[in-house]
Formats: C-alpha cells, sequence, structure tokens
C-alpha cells in the first residue's frame, strides 16, 4: 500500500511541477539534457517557455532523443513559448536537450535563456477541454475520466515494474547457474593439473634415479 501510494504521490508531482533551467549561450555550446521516462505509443507533452526572442543574438535549439537513439523530435531557434508533442515508440527513457548558440561573438557575451520546462505524459498530457467539447461531457464526468486514465497508468507502471523484476531475476538466476558450472569445471581443472603435475614430477625423480 505504501508503495502504492508512493507512486501515486511521485506521479502527481511529476505532472504539476515545472523546472527552471538557464542555458549560457557559447560558440560551441556543449548540450544540456533533461531525462524523463515514457511506456510505449504514450502521448508526451513538452511545453518550453523561454524569456528569449528569434533575433536576439542567441539560437536556442532543442533535440529529443529516446535511449535507444531513435531521434524524436528536433526545434532550432526557438523562442518564447514552444510545444512539443510526439507518441513514444518504446519503452524507454529519453532525453530532452538544449544548445544555446551565442551569435554575433564581438556584441554579445555572457548572455542566456531561461528556460522553463514542463512534461506531461499519459492522461496528463490530453487536452481535457478539447475531449469535454467534443464529447459533450459535464465538469465531473471529464474528471472521472482524468482520473480512471491516472489509474489505468498506475496500473501499467505497476505491471511493467513487475516485468522487470521478474526479468532480473531470471537474470541472476541465470547468472549464478553459470558461476556455479564455471566454478565447477574450474576446480575439476586445477584437480586435473595437480594430478598430472604430480604423475610427471615422479616419472622425473624415476628416470633422474632420485627415488
Amino acid at each position: 500500500m505504501k508503495v502504492f501510494s508512493y507512486l501515486i504521490l511521485s506521479t502527481l508531482i511529476s505532472w504539476v511541477t515545472a523546472l527552471n533551467l538557464d542555458v549560457l549561450a557559447k560558440a560551441n555550446p556543449d548540450p544540456i539534457c533533461i531525462r524523463d521516462f515514457a511506456h510505449e505509443d504514450q502521448l508526451v507533452v513538452i511545453n518550453i517557455k523561454t524569456d528569449g526572442r528569434i533575433g536576439d543574438g542567441q539560437q536556442l535549439n532543442v533535440i529529443v532523443v529516446d535511449s535507444l537513439g531513435n531521434e524524436l523530435r528536433k526545434k532550432n531557434d526557438i523562442g518564447k513559448d514552444t510545444r512539443i508533442t510526439f507518441n513514444s515508440f518504446h519503452n524507454a527513457a529519453f532525453d530532452v536537450c538544449f544548445s544555446n548558440y551565442l551569435q554575433n561573438q564581438g556584441r554579445y557575451s555572457q548572455v542566456s535563456r531561461q528556460i522553463e520546462l514542463d512534461i506531461e505524459s499519459g492522461a496528463a498530457a490530453r487536452d481535457w477541454n478539447a475531449i469535454q467539447a467534443a464529447e459533450k461531457l459535464k465538469p465531473n464526468e471529464v474528471e472521472l475520466r482524468r482520473i480512471e486514465e491516472m489509474t489505468a497508468e498506475i496500473v501499467s507502471e505497476l505491471q511493467y515494474l513487475k516485468r522487470r523484476e521478474e526479468r532480473m531475476r531470471d537474470t541472476n538466476e541465470s547468472t549464478n547457474s553459470r558461476v556455479k558450472y564455471f566454478s565447477t569445471i574450474v576446480i575439476i581443472s586445477l584437480i586435473g593439473l595437480g594430478a598430472w603435475q604430480i604423475q610427471y614430477l615422479r616419472h622425473y625423480f624415476k628416470v633422474k634415479h632420485i627415488i
């Protein structure tokens, strides 16, 4: 029950909080990345707010890449409010990476972009106002639908964690079996090598008439 409550709390926190970044502009900037996780075929919405504008001497680029190396989205020279949406292909983590390029280096120095990043996935990413208008639902019906989908996602997350635990347990058991067989083979090999060395030394001493 505690684990279930913790998952609900962590999910709700991730849905309502936003991350603030300060990305310094450089001629050859290193990307600053934020990692999140999405399930297979899950809707992900990334909302980006920045205090800069296009043509202010900085070029802010964003790219979204999953942990399998797939490029999900890419936008160059973003300013003000930017919205990125995609559906994940796999159960995998994804990185949202920002690179802020400094233009006209002679005119600017030590400039940066303030970024507010908000990542929503699953039920939290859906446009519930549009669903309410399209299906003509009452506010309480929309809220019930939203809670139902959130609950289904939590159950799916628990099932995914259970499958991962089972795979890890199977891997550990397989590794332990291999280590046991390898240790047995090593011991047998050492015993055989020791017996061969004893026989060889006895034969050597007999040939030399030492024994």
